[in-house]
């Protein structure tokens, strides 16, 4: 049985198949075609990855472990990390020998991500961390992640955050699988004790870490919606062949009508296409309001976690 978002195999082994297809890929070179030549990819055209995605279909499932590293670990990487740390980190994702995992949802600010409440505080050239992290997918099979942290409550809650690449074997990681209706455990609560990680791991200057999410963000949208079945395509085909009796659906005005509007809500689903997003950053409207705007993080009222 395959757990959420993964193909059913009948070795059980997501895992072990999914990074031998990803290593076939990287041999013949078409893992990650689209990144930079020395980081793994091919430097390959926005529409030479599309097309390359209607190729290899189904096998695409196979990648699943490695959706969210190559998705949106690996392009906050190469927007924010030391050009060394690209080098050594990147390969090895792009082939499949390493998966990353996302750390950012926390039981407590439910999905107002800047409420997190992780802190990451500075000892030297090192950041001590305590905190939880609940619904990381892979955590348990996870060699490293990319982990979001407070590090100054005394600001407003946005400008407070700093952004972490980890290795998921550090001391101080403790990783409990979240048990799932269907006996699978895909999603992880994951809890930081003292963890410890060095300054050179940060993503982004101090306090900067909401920028470097979005960009993270930006791209989980991107991945997502690149690779969403919708059903559309096949439901169009069967409109214009299926014989009703009285003729192709398609022939009648009302099943093209509601075609339109499916067609424009596929369209939407798959460019995660937010009305937030669009009214703010392309249309230019104010912001929404909210009550907690310049307010420092300690000072907002929170609830307890049940």
């Amino acid at each position: 049985m395959a757990g959420f978002g993964q193909p059913a195999l009948r070795s059980g082994d997501v895992l072990k198949a999914g990074k031998a297809w990803q290593k076939k890929k990287q041999e013949g070179g078409w893992a990650c075609l689209h990144w930079p030549t020395e980081f793994g990819g091919r430097g390959a055209t926005p529409i030479e990855r599309v097309i390359w995605q209607q190729e290899e279909g189904v096998f695409s499932k196979l990648s699943s472990p490695f959706g969210i590293g190559q998705g949106m670990c690996g392009p906050t990487m190469m927007a924010f990390a030391a050009q060394e740390h690209k080098l050594r980190y990147l390969p090895p994702l792009a082939s499949g020998e390493a998966v990353w995992c996302q750390l950012f949802s926390e039981p407590v600010a439910g999905s107002d991500l800047a409420g997190l409440r992780t802190r990451a505080v500075r000892d030297g050239d090192q950041w001590v961390v305590n905190g939880q992290k609940i619904w990381t997918s892979g955590a348990h099979y996870s060699d490293f992640g990319i982990l979001l942290t407070r590090t100054d409550p005394d600001v407003a809650k946005h400008d407070g955050l700093t952004m972490f690449f980890i290795d998921m074997k550090s001391p101080g990681i403790e990783i409990r699988p979240i048990k799932q209706v269907n006996g699978q455990s895909g999603f992880n609560e994951v809890y930081f004790t003292d963890l410890r990680i060095p300054d050179s791991q940060r993503l982004g200057a101090v306090g900067q870490g909401w920028k470097v999410s979005l960009t993270t963000l930006m791209n989980e949208r991107l991945s997502i919606g690149a690779g969403m079945p919708t059903g559309f395509p096949e439901l169009l085909d069967l409109c214009c062949r299926f014989d009703t009796g009285n003729g192709l659906p398609i022939d009648d005005s009302a099943v093209r009508s509601k075609l339109a509007t499916w067609a424009v809500r596929t369209s939407g689903l798959r460019y995660k296409i937010l009305r937030n997003i669009i009214a703010e950053r392309v249309l230019g409207l104010p912001a929404d309001m909210r009550a907690d705007r310049g307010m420092p993080f300690n000072k907002i009222p929170a609830r307890k976690a049940g």
